[in-house]
């Protein structure tokens, strides 16, 4: 089985400035805003949603194939994903542009700046999901805009079930396309922040958009998640943690476990289960991608916390 995951590939540039944003920017000159900042530390992670799901579900034992469009500095990223084994297959260079990227500065509140240079995402149409042979799930996760539209379409018209993911991609569209989405999905996952704003958009209420999918999957950070289907809905507990590190990521290693757990037809409340120890795991670690176990190790983690093994 291999689950293909549509969305970006990018590079993550994340700065600490050892100080607080606001001792350097007056309120009353904002619209005359000129200021730079100082930030000694400085490190670049490997990203983007279907990256960084990728990842995660190849850690799990699975099979996925990230789709999406990259530029001509993919190389490190490239020879990364080729050493741990990820099929790159779909992953296509446009030479005249950059790949995605995220420039990111925290201070000392953990208040954030973000500067994100779309480059080659935007030209994700390109890549067709009709193309890739042998697809059991997919994911059409935040991705350009165009892409995003074009792959939902082809995931349903070869009766793929996916799972509709627009995360920070949600602003790109409006009610009308938004519904089209859920009525194409089998599954839709968003953030309780993300939830709200989707009903919104939608002009539907929890219970309309459950009535056209699957599973409709909620995710609350460190409250768990709630996962609500046609029959029941579900209210998932969190996994404990060893320590609290860094949350960059976990949304994205808690669709892993959601991937995983679909794939292998488990219960609603052990795919939950999965999803949320994928979280855990990852904010244990800085970055998206930096946490190191295999399906035994995550194996023996679950029946800790949960009492059986998968």
């Amino acid at each position: 089985m291999s689950a293909l995951i549509c969305g970006s590939l990018a590079y993550d540039t994340i700065m600490v400035f050892p100080d607080q944003f606001k001792n350097h920017i007056l309120p009353d000159k904002v619209h005359i805003l000129n200021v730079s900042f100082l930030v000694p530390r400085m490190r670049r992670e490997f990203g983007g949603c279907a990256g960084n799901i990728a990842y995660n579900l190849k850690l799990l034992g699975g099979n996925p194939i990230p789709m999406g469009t990259v530029g001509q500095d993919f190389g490190p990223y490239r020879e990364y994903f080729e050493g741990l084994g990820i099929d790159l297959s779909r992953v296509k260079v446009i030479d005249e542009l950059f790949t995605p990227q995220a420039f990111i500065t925290t201070d000392h509140d953990n208040n954030q700046i973000t500067a994100f240079h779309p480059g080659a995402m935007m030209r994700s149409y390109e890549n067709h999901v009709k193309d890739v042979p042998g697809v059991s799930i997919g994911l059409v996760g935040p991705d350009g805009r165009e892409g995003m539209i074009q792959n939902s379409a082809e995931f349903a018209e070869m009766g793929v079930p996916f799972i509709f993911d627009p995360g920070q991609a949600m602003p790109l569209f409006n009610g009308e396309e938004l519904r089209a989405f859920i009525e194409q999905a089998d599954y839709v996952v968003v953030n309780d922040y993300e939830s709200n704003l989707l009903q919104e958009r939608t002009g539907w209420n929890e219970n309309d958009v459950v009535s056209r999918v699957k599973a409709y999957i909620t995710t609350r950070g460190p409250k768990g998640a709630v996962i609500h289907t046609p029959q029941k809905s579900y209210d998932i507990p969190p996994a404990h943690e060893r320590r609290v590190v860094d949350p960059t990521g976990c949304g994205d290693a808690f669709r892993a476990g959601l991937i995983f757990g679909i794939e292998k037809d488990f219960d609603w409340v052990t795919i939950g289960r999965i999803g949320n120890l994928m979280g855990a795991l990852k904010v244990e670690h800085p970055g998206t991608q930096n946490q190191r176990f295999d399906f035994a190790e995550f194996n023996e983690q679950f029946k800790q916390q949960f009492g059986y093994s998968l």
